[in-house]
């Protein structure tokens, strides 16, 4: 693969939604698209680069320690 899919900012990011995809597919979903590979993470893969896997960022959460909720 020469870069990154549009839309993804990086090669972290394109890691974590190909993994999720893949392991989707293990555990029974269907494919999205017809693809020549057999392996779940090629098809995931594939399913990334085609904009086939819906995602967001969402903002992150203010964690709150345990020593902050004793106060």
């Amino acid at each position: 693969m020469e870069g990154l899919p549009e839309g993804i900012d990086s090669k972290f990011r394109y890691v974590l939604l190909v993994s999720k995809r893949a392991e989707q597919l293990i555990q029974g979903a269907m494919a999205r698209i017809k693809s020549k590979h057999a392996k779940p993470t090629r098809v995931a893969m594939e399913e990334v680069a085609r904009n086939q896997v819906k995602w967001q960022l969402t903002p992150p959460t203010q964690e709150t320690t345990s020593l902050e909720t004793a106060e």
